[in-house]
């Protein structure tokens, strides 16, 4: 199974987006998935709150755990971590014109009788695998990686 199928199981199987997302590179990138599930679960749903979109965030955290900055002294490391990071975000915008979760739905999941719609709609099955596949590609892209 590619990173796109694996992150749409596990967002089929009542995980988040951002789990989605992180934890379809966790193990590729030296971390287990039970702590990758964990440490990714606030994050969905624009940190529960519509802001940014629990795929990137995701993505974020798995382009972090693949070239993040972590040693003190090294600028140079920080500086790409960064760059990365920017380019990530500029790459998902050009696809989705957003990286805000309440814009990329058209309603704001943090508020109930928009999350009535959302869920009426359907668009938690609609935008957010979208995001999942939209984020693990960019992810894939950006990093070089075998699809």
């Amino acid at each position: 199974m590619n990173r796109k199928d694996v992150a749409l199981e596990i967002f089929n199987n009542n995980f988040n987006c951002s789990q989605a997302v992180f934890c379809a590179f966790c193990e590729e990138f030296g971390l287990d998935r039970d702590t990758g599930l964990k440490l990714s679960t606030g994050f969905g749903g624009g940190l529960r709150d519509g802001e940014v979109c629990g795929a990137v965030s995701g993505a974020i955290m798995a382009l972090g755990l693949k070239e993040g900055h972590y040693v003190e002294d090294d600028l140079a490391m920080k500086t790409k971590a960064y760059d990365l990071t920017m380019e990530y975000v500029k790459r998902f915008k050009a696809r989705n014109n957003t990286i805000v979760c309440r814009e990329l739905l058209g309603h704001d999941p943090s508020n109930p009788d928009e999350k009535a719609i959302l869920n009426e709609k359907g668009l938690f099955k609609t935008v957010c695998p979208k995001a999942v596949t939209d984020a693990v590609e960019i992810l894939e892209e950006l990093l070089e990686l075998d699809q």
